[in-house]
């Protein structure tokens, strides 16, 4: 079974392309969906996390703005946030990965926002991650910044914040297997996703 590791940078649309891969009837993994899962009423993460953060316990689940504004104030809070939710998105992501085995899947995605993000913090490769081939979705500077501000809430030094701490988009591209371009309509992005499932596949 191949191992798909699906990321990008804020606004690239990563997400559009992760649903044209569902679309295809390829299995995926949603880190970002898995943590909102865990911070739901009954999630895994609820118990741990307002023991820890009890300001963040609102109707039964874990309220997220209250834990960014933790950080905000206190950034060795992200630290202790990631102690707790790692190693359960890691436990839903083996679960997704066995299930994907007892089905007999030729391929799987693990859309995972910051890859190469923690894969530098752990100084491991993707294949030391488990991960096959790395697509990286991605669109002009401008595009991307249209995008992005056009977010509810969004402003320029929110965006320049969070590009601060991505790894650029040309490394990204550079470290890729394959790069998804999607700076051009959605037939040709999908055209692409689909001769990346043929190629990876064996299907055309």
């Amino acid at each position: 079974m191949i191992r798909l590791g699906l990321t990008g940078s804020i606004g690239m649309g990563k997400s559009t392309v992760g649903a044209m891969f569902r679309k295809l009837n390829i299995p995926l993994f949603d880190a970002d969906a898995a943590v909102h899962e865990l911070y739901a009423p009954g999630g895994a993460a609820v118990a741990p996390m307002a023991a820890a953060f009890p300001a963040a316990l609102k109707d039964g689940g874990i309220d997220r703005g209250v834990l960014a504004a933790a950080v905000i104030r206190d950034p060795a809070c992200l630290k202790q946030i990631e102690s707790i939710v790692h190693p359960l998105v890691g436990q839903a992501r083996q679960d997704f990965l066995k299930a994907a085995e007892t089905r007999a899947e030729k391929l799987v995605v693990l859309d995972i926002p910051l890859l190469f993000e923690g894969l530098k913090a752990r100084g491991h490769s993707a294949a030391e991650a488990g991960i096959d081939h790395v697509a990286v979705v991605s669109a002009p500077a401008e595009q991307q910044r249209l995008r992005v501000l056009a977010r509810p809430g969004m402003t320029e030094e929110k965006f320049a914040a969070i590009l601060s701490k991505q790894v650029p988009d040309a490394e990204k591209r550079r470290l890729a297997d394959t790069v998804i371009d999607t700076g051009t309509d959605m037939a040709s992005t999908e055209a692409q996703v689909r001769a990346l499932v043929a190629r990876l596949t064996g299907k055309a």
